[in-house]
């Protein structure tokens, strides 16, 4: 029973995203937060890559 219960709630959560895409709303983004905790995230981040690549 509570295998379907925890299969039930994923299955809400993946369709409330879904609808959130079908009706135009962007993607879902992560933040930098988890992966500064890893040492060296910023200098691997393509959003960091992009704007030196930009400013160049």
């Amino acid at each position: 029973m509570e295998l379907f219960l925890v299969l039930a709630i994923f299955l809400l959560a993946a369709g409330g995203l879904a609808l959130g895409l079908a009706f135009g709303r962007d993607p879902v983004q992560t933040s930098c937060g988890g992966a500064a905790k890893c040492g060296r995230a910023c200098e691997v981040c393509p959003n960091r890559i992009a704007a030196m690549e930009e400013e160049a």
